[in-house]
């Protein structure tokens, strides 16, 4: 099944869902006898049917029709769609076997004497690709009843029945994050496996990544508070090269969280949609579902708990596009659709838990690409799995299902008026495109030129080439770079070569082994050094990040460098500390507290009063807990009085336990002397207060101001949004318990809708309108629901999980454990609540600047260097 790794809150709520497909204990059913599957939430509550049309909405101009509802007892819960070589479509039961039909004409749907069984014994297969005279197949078996891995099927006899099984590897998968797709190579000469974090690494042949394996991390990891992956290391979430005959792998790509699924564009690019790791909603390393653009060599930074890179560490790469909360399944481009131009060359995500087929619209940015996503289609419930287009009709076919709920086949057409002419490709073929494609074919291999092509690129304005550029240059031997790299006078490539010479030379702890060669302790001082005589006024701040996360890799893999070396690193990064960036300050706290630097207790308790969001606190914190010196009973109690406070801010399912193991630690650090003098503070025990409470005291020494109408403050807008204050639209808009529910920047809630591209999709009245008079337009992905059970009792509240017959809801929008299980048989109506969440008169205790700085800051998407900021 795909990366149904939880159901996610359905409105702007902190509603999160630790739920997942692994965590449901399936029953031991024989593979042609199935459970009865769950029944649609819906009007028709206990009828045997897949969710209806008219609960479904797609764009203005498209028609979507169930074709198929799947008879759960008999065929189970569809979770993979694939064509053979007759253009029939193929399903696959995520408990059981696989099933084959022809698309009906249209406006017909299917009977159940239209579905053919396949033969062939398999089951569990969670990838398919027909290519070579055979359908591959990808199986993640969570009963374990067959091995999980890659197996080729075919026909033994010429009567169109596929019957013969083939094993190909058998690969080492645990629950859900497992073998997933299977894709055929743009030169259709070979395939391409994605696999989840939870699948062990199968030998390979090459990779493209550089085998340097490490955590990295500086201070201690604390792993997930859940115990979810708690012991699972780098390299995870890897996606494979391989021949037909499954003999010859090459690592592609690695570090993803959970991709199920991915597709090839017309250039030869590959894209992969990312899960997220629900349980950490609201720190500062939650990293929402997202799509990557999976480039030769690339490391997407995933790691367990708090471990997991940041997008803007230079040891991996960026996403093209953050979606947001969600349950990654299946991808397709929608090339051969009879859809309009742009929807033809839209990138179609499906997500599981909110009901939804993300159209994204890719276009090239540099060297690689970014996105804009459009919801396209959505339901409730929906819970999309996979999704094709037929190459003989044009249309979308989609299916529903997984974890035993009821399942279905549609198919969405375009009646609309807008050509559906094949649209006209262009082609990404710029200078920077093709500049990274050359530097590419250095990877995996030695190559006497690849120095001289890639050094000159290593100080690139463009991330990718300079990551392109730097893994070819670590694929030659060390001997033949190392003093250039440590000798190097431009500084920008000095910090991104000697962050690679810290990975290849040096060992991460994590992954020493008995028989490795002893820590080349001279190498490390010699990077460590020649890193500390960089001169930071030369750098950009992509490169000083660089640098500081340089030396972290250093001090990781050769340990400790000693006094000298150390007060090197410390005379270089304390004097810009604090910087004028989040990002940066991540790093330089990070790297600055590991070196017990005397002044960073002081300089970094600064930065958490002052910070506006409860994710740069909680970062900050998290650096200050292993320091001990430098400390004041004065700051000492001021940290710990943090820990009061930070109890009433609210997160994911291991929210609390990560901050109970920061305080911890902090505990673990003090002296006896220190305990003894802080015990009154380390005894008192947080108070409990309520949201409204919280958004109070953020408001404190404010008064009401006046109840402000639309117009107004429109009109304010419509001249007043020049030389405003960034500094105060940010404070504003936490202040106004904004970044609670939102996510902005990388910042913030994952529950209500993303503002970050407030800018492109909304006028600064509209936007106004929506904060003014939030039920006016509810966002219908945050629409929370009424339930009415037979015996008269109504639930108010958020679909958070879906499992058999029972329906989990959220009853309290600001407590994610406040919940409820309804048997849907004892259902008589859901419908969705006419009210929004958001409440209010949220912006009647500011005055009309403070109004149109908020305004400023949202729609410029966070950049301080937008016009309408003063300069």
């Amino acid at each position: 099944m795909k990366p149904i790794a939880r159901i996610l809150p359905l409105f702007a709520a902190l509603a999160i869902s630790s739920n997942s497909i692994e965590a449901a204990a399936p029953k031991k059913k024989a593979q042609k006898k199935r459970p009865a599957r769950a029944q649609s939430v819906g009007p028709a509550i206990n009828e045997n049917k897949a969710t209806p049309v008219n609960r479904i909405r797609v764009p203005e101009g498209f028609k979507v029709e169930l074709i198929y509802s799947v008879p759960g007892t008999d065929q189970g819960s569809w979770v993979n769609l694939g064509l053979d070589n007759k253009n029939r479509i193929i399903v696959s039961d995520q408990f059981g076997g696989l099933y084959r039909f022809s698309p009906p004409p249209a406006g017909k749907a299917l009977s159940p004497g239209d579905i053919e069984e396949v033969p062939a014994d398999i089951r569990a297969v969670n990838g398919m690709l027909w290519a070579f005279g055979a359908l591959y197949v990808g199986v993640n078996d969570y009963e374990r009843k067959i091995d999980s891995g890659l197996y080729r099927i075919t026909d033994s006899d010429g009567d169109d029945k596929l019957d013969k099984v083939e094993k190909l590897r058998a690969m080492q998968a645990s629950g859900d994050h497992g073998v997933h797709a299977l894709l055929l190579s743009p030169d259709k000469k070979s395939i391409y496996m994605i696999t989840g974090n939870n699948t062990e690494t199968t030998e390979a042949q090459t990779s493209r990544v550089p085998r340097v394996w490490g955590e990295d991390h500086l201070l201690p990891r604390m792993p997930d508070g859940r115990g979810h992956n708690r012991g699972r290391l780098a390299p995870a979430g890897i996606i494979y090269k391989i021949s037909p005959d499954g003999k010859d792998w090459e690592i592609v790509s690695s570090g993803y969280r959970n991709i199920f699924d991915g597709a090839f564009n017309k250039d030869g690019e590959l894209f992969a949609y990312d899960a997220d790791m629900e349980y950490d909603f609201n720190t500062p390393w939650y990293r929402p579902t997202r799509v990557c653009h999976v480039t030769s060599g690339s490391m997407f930074g995933w790691r367990n708990g708090t471990g997991k890179r940041p997008e803007f560490y230079p040891d991996n790469l960026p996403p093209a596009v953050n979606i947001g909360p969600g349950s990654p399944t299946g991808v397709t481009f929608g090339y051969g659709a009879k859809f309009p131009a742009k929807y033809q060359d839209a990138l179609y995500i499906l997500d599981w838990s909110w009901g939804k087929i993300y159209a994204v619209h890719m276009k090239p940015d540099g060297s690689t690409y970014t996105g804009v996503k459009e919801d396209f289609i959505s339901g409730s419930p929906l819970p999309v799995t996979d999704a094709v287009i037929h190459p003989k009709d044009g249309a979308m076919y989609f299916a529903i299902g997984g974890r035993r709920v009821q399942s279905g086949v549609y198919r969405v057409t375009y009646v609309g008026k807008e050509s559906t002419a094949p649209a006209k490709h262009q082609p990404h073929r710029s200078k920077l495109f093709t500049l990274r494609k050359q530097l590419e074919t250095f990877h995996g291999k030695t190559d006497p030129k690849a120095i001289k092509k890639a050094w000159p690129h290593l100080s690139h304005p463009d991330r990718f080439i300079r990551w392109a550029a730097r893994i070819a240059i670590m694929h030659q031997p060390v001997k033949q770079w190392a003093n250039k790299a440590l000798k190097e006078k431009d500084y920008g490539k000095r910090v991104e070569a000697l962050l690679g010479l810290a990975q290849v030379t040096g060992i991460d702890p994590f992954h020493r082994k008995p028989t490795d060669p002893p820590i080349d302790a001279a190498m490390g001082k010699k990077i460590i050094k020649a890193l500390s005589e960089v001169d930071w006024s030369k750098l950009n701040d992509d490169q000083r990040i660089t640098l500081v996360r340089a030396h972290q890799i250093a001090l990781v893999r050769f340990d400790h460098p000693g006094r000298q070396l150390a007060e090197a690193i410390r005379d270089q990064l304390d004097p810009h500390f604090p910087a004028n960036t989040f990002e940066l300050n991540w790093v330089l706290c990070e790297t600055l507290a590991y070196l017990q630097t005397p002044s960073v207790a002081y300089k970094t308790m600064k930065l958490i009063e002052a910070a506006p969001t409860q994710e740069e606190q909680m970062e900050f914190a998290r650096s200050l807990r292993m320091v001990k010196i430098g400390w004041t009973k004065q700051l000492h109690t001021q940290y710990f009085e943090w820990f009061l406070k930070a109890a009433n801010y609210r997160g994911g399912a291991s929210f609390d336990k990560f901050i109970e193991f920061i305080r911890n630690d902090a505990v673990a650090s003090l002296s006896r002397e220190d305990k003894e003098s802080l015990k009154e503070i380390l005894a008192k025990q947080p108070v409990k207060k309520s949201p409204l409470e919280m958004l109070a005291e953020a408001m404190a020494g404010r008064s009401y101001v006046k109840e402000w109408k639309l117009d107004e403050l429109a009109a304010a807008a419509d001249t007043g949004l020049k030389n405003r204050d960034y500094a105060k639209g940010r404070k504003m808009f936490a202040a106004g318990g904004c970044f609670a529910c939102h996510r902005f920047a990388n910042e913030g809630g994952a529950t209500g809708p993303d503002l970050t591209g407030s800018g492109g999709r909304y006028s600064a009245r509209d936007f106004l309108d929506q904060v003014v008079n939030p039920s006016k337009v509810i966002n219908e992905q945050f629409v929370p629901i009424e339930i009415v059970k037979l015996n008269g009792e109504k639930i108010s509240g958020v679909v958070v999980n879906l499992n058999g017959d029972g329906v989990t809801v959220n009853t309290d929008m600001f407590d994610p454990n406040q919940r409820v299980t309804v048997d849907r048989k004892t259902v008589k109506s859901i419908e969705p609540s006419k009210i929004s969440p958001m409440p209010q008169g949220l912006l009647n205790m500011m005055h009309k600047d403070e109004i149109l700085d908020l305004v400023a800051y949202v729609l410029s998407g966070g950049n301080a260097k937008h016009a309408m900021f003063r300069k």
